[in-house]
């Protein structure tokens, strides 16, 4: 993303910090699989953990996606930047679901 394309939020989200916490619990799961690997764990194991990481990072992804949908389109709406709500609930989806 380009310095241009990066909004500045002037609202809060309120699952702020619940998806701060879930990426710090993910990012110490990730880890701990990672030490499976190096341990030489079974792969069925390492598997699974890593099933339970994506599954973790896309709840973690709905939830920002619900914050902004509830904060940063509403008030583009209530801005009357339609067009603009639109363009980013788009561009927010396009980039979560490859």
């Amino acid at each position: 993303m380009s310095k241009q394309e990066n909004h500045t939020h002037k609202h809060n989200h309120k699952n702020r910090k619940s998806v701060i916490n879930r990426l710090a619990r993910i990012e110490g799961h990730v880890r701990s699989v990672r030490q499976m690997a190096i341990d030489d764990r079974d792969c069925s194991e390492i598997l699974l953990q890593i099933a339970a990481v994506r599954k973790a990072l896309d709840n973690t992804a709905k939830l920002v996606l619900t914050d902004h949908m509830e904060t940063c389109l509403v008030d583009a709406v209530h801005e009357g930047n339609e067009d603009i709500v639109i363009k980013d609930i788009k561009k927010a989806l396009d980039n979560f679901i490859r």
